[in-house]
């Protein structure tokens, strides 16, 4: 015969435990080891266990005699021992007296609306320095004739007679323990609680709608393509009260004709001839606010990067602007007239050979081979 365990043991709590931790106990151990919640081989024998000791320990009367006399004196104070589930009757009474007969329960409750997503093309200068925008879009509202009541006016929904309102129902099912009580929505109203007896005629009863929104959007200067930008409340209507889901907006930013942009700097390509380059000269670039002049210093090579401070792009979080950089490209021209090949040919005589290094002549240069052949020998 298995030895039985000491019943404070059984619910893990001390000897000079309350009603109130005793009780707290079972219910946490109730639910764990409730033969219809786990699959474990052993889990009806503990749940025995458990519901034996807390018929014991939870009657005080009971619980003095198994304090003194251990479980010999439990059985002489009430009989012949453990009888089953005592007051509780069953396994699925005892569930209901803690947790109101919800064991399984499935409510039917409020839930928010779903999110709404739109693409917002801008310029190049809007996401610079930023824009108000006004956006057209469909969302589900309230129907605008019953006010989202579902109901036609002058007529309001009327109690359910299945749930009496309450937008639930018990379902009891017996097993080889007892009742086992769900909680569900009621099918005649789905969970409302009312009904409608007269259907709203432009909604069907449904108390929604599309409708056609207009709201204008602020849209703040340094955001790039990809960015997004959250509404809270602008999406769809909710269930049974729900709020409005959020609205979400991606930001596409077209190309520019001259800039392209890293981060909060804009980059302009300068193309200028070769006298410019090698004379230097003073020259009309675009900004983003219109044109201005740039000094080019004689002798400035291909890839030369001029930067001019504040004409970049608005700083998304915090003050100022990044900068604008001009990167230069002295172009080679493709064809040429008879004078200007003169002009070259003329020039080209007086330029040195090597133009990467000015400092290497042809002499220079076979003096180097030659001694280098000479240290094999």
């Amino acid at each position: 015969m298995a030895i039985k365990r000491d019943y404070y043991d059984v619910l893990g709590i001390s000897r000079d435990a309350d009603e109130t931790e005793i009780k707290a106990a079972f219910r946490k151990l109730a639910f764990q080891y409730h033969p219809d919640r786990n699959s474990d081989g052993n889990a009806t024998e503990k749940f025995k266990e458990i519901n034996e000791a807390y018929e014991v320990l939870s009657n005080p009367e009971k619980r003095a005699g198994y304090d003194h006399f251990g479980h010999a004196g439990a059985q002489d104070n009430w009989g012949s021992g453990f009888s089953g589930f005592g007051d509780f009757g069953n396994i699925g009474d005892i569930f209901e007296s803690f947790f109101g007969g919800a064991t399984g329960a499935a409510r039917q409750t409020s839930r928010k609306g779903a999110d709404l997503h739109y693409e917002l093309t801008i310029s190049f200068e809007e996401a610079a320095f930023g824009a108000e925008k006004e956006l057209e879009f469909q969302r589900t509202d309230k129907c605008s004739k019953c006010n989202g009541t579902g109901s036609e006016p002058g007529h309001a929904p009327v109690t359910c007679s299945a749930c009496g309102g309450k937008g639930q129902v018990k379902q009891v099912q017996q097993n080889l323990f007892g009742r086992f009580i769900n909680v569900v929505p009621c099918k005649k109203c789905h969970g409302r609680g009312t009904v409608i007896s007269h259907p709203c005629p432009q909604c069907r009863g449904s108390g929604k709608e599309r409708q056609l929104h207009h709201i204008k959007v602020n849209i703040p200067g340094g955001v790039e393509n990809g960015s997004r930008i959250r509404l809270n409340g602008k999406g769809e209507i909710g269930e049974m009260g729900g709020g409005f889901g959020d609205l979400y907006i991606t930001i596409s930013v077209k190309e520019h004709e001259y800039f392209s942009r890293s981060g909060e700097d804009i980059i302009y390509r300068l193309p200028i001839n070769f006298a410019q380059a090698a004379l230097g000269d003073e020259i009309e670039v675009p900004t983003l606010e219109g044109k201005t002049m740039l000094k080019i210093p004689a002798g400035t090579q291909t890839g030369k990067i001029f930067r001019m401070k504040g004409k970049g792009i608005t700083h998304l979080r915090g003050s100022g602007r990044g900068d604008e950089l001009v990167t230069v490209d002295v172009v080679t021209p493709h064809s040429l007239s008879e004078e200007q090949r003169r002009l070259f040919q003329e020039l080209a005589k007086s330029l040195p050979m090597n133009v990467s290094d000015e400092k290497q002549s042809t002499k220079k240069i076979f003096q180097r081979i030659k001694d280098t052949l000479g240290n094999k020998e």
